[in-house]
């Protein structure tokens, strides 16, 4: 957008300039045919060849007029067209940019929000993380790290919610005989099970 708009400026530029020049010319014949019709007028010509030629460069100059001013008229309509395009451009462009602020304070807020949630869960989970027996948390980490930052999921109606697997009835058995505290694995994932009273042991 702001492509389009410098474009545009530049295209209006360029025309005000050809506008200027063009008007220069029609000055520069206007002012040549007003001292030759002065010197027609003054009667100091009285050669009638001189009379002639002085007459025949009037009307030449006159219809090099006519087509100057045409070129200017053509040459206005355009800057003032690129006038328009120069305003309906810079329109959009302060609506789109209006948008990106209004999106950038969005996502800044956003950010800062996240961050503070962050900070939060970070210190809960360092205040949980220090109870749980050391070999259990590696074990935890490093399968977080293995499986996309899921360490242990629930165990719920017999499936594993970390890869979304039904156990096997076998394995079901025993983790059914497992003691409330034993640490139990997915086969299929290898992700500590977490056991509840929606498990369907």
């Amino acid at each position: 957008m702001r492509d389009l708009l410098v474009a545009a400026q530049t295209e209006e530029s360029d025309t005000a300039r050809e506008q200027t020049k063009a008007e220069q010319d029609v000055d520069q014949v206007r002012q040549r045919a007003a001292r030759d019709q002065q010197r027609l007028d003054s009667g100091a010509v009285t050669s009638p060849k001189d009379l002639e030629n002085l007459q025949r460069e009037i009307t030449s100059l006159a219809k090099r007029q006519g087509d100057l001013e045409d070129v200017v008229l053509e040459v206005m309509e355009r800057r003032e067209s690129a006038q328009e395009r120069v305003a309906e451009l810079t329109e959009r462009v302060t609506s789109v940019q209006s948008k990106i602020d209004d999106a950038t304070a969005r996502r800044d807020a956003a950010f800062e929000e996240i961050d503070g949630e962050v900070a939060t869960v970070t210190k809960e989970r360092e205040v949980i993380a220090g109870s749980i027996p050391a070999d259990l948390l590696k074990l935890y980490d490093k399968l977080r790290g293995q499986q996309g930052g899921v360490g242990a999921a629930k165990l719920y109606a017999r499936s594993c919610q970390g890869c979304r697997q039904e156990l096997a009835i076998t394995e079901l058995a025993e983790i059914r005989k497992a003691a409330p505290d034993t640490v139990v694995r997915c086969e299929n994932c290898r992700r500590i099970l977490v056991r509840t009273s929606e498990s369907g042991l």
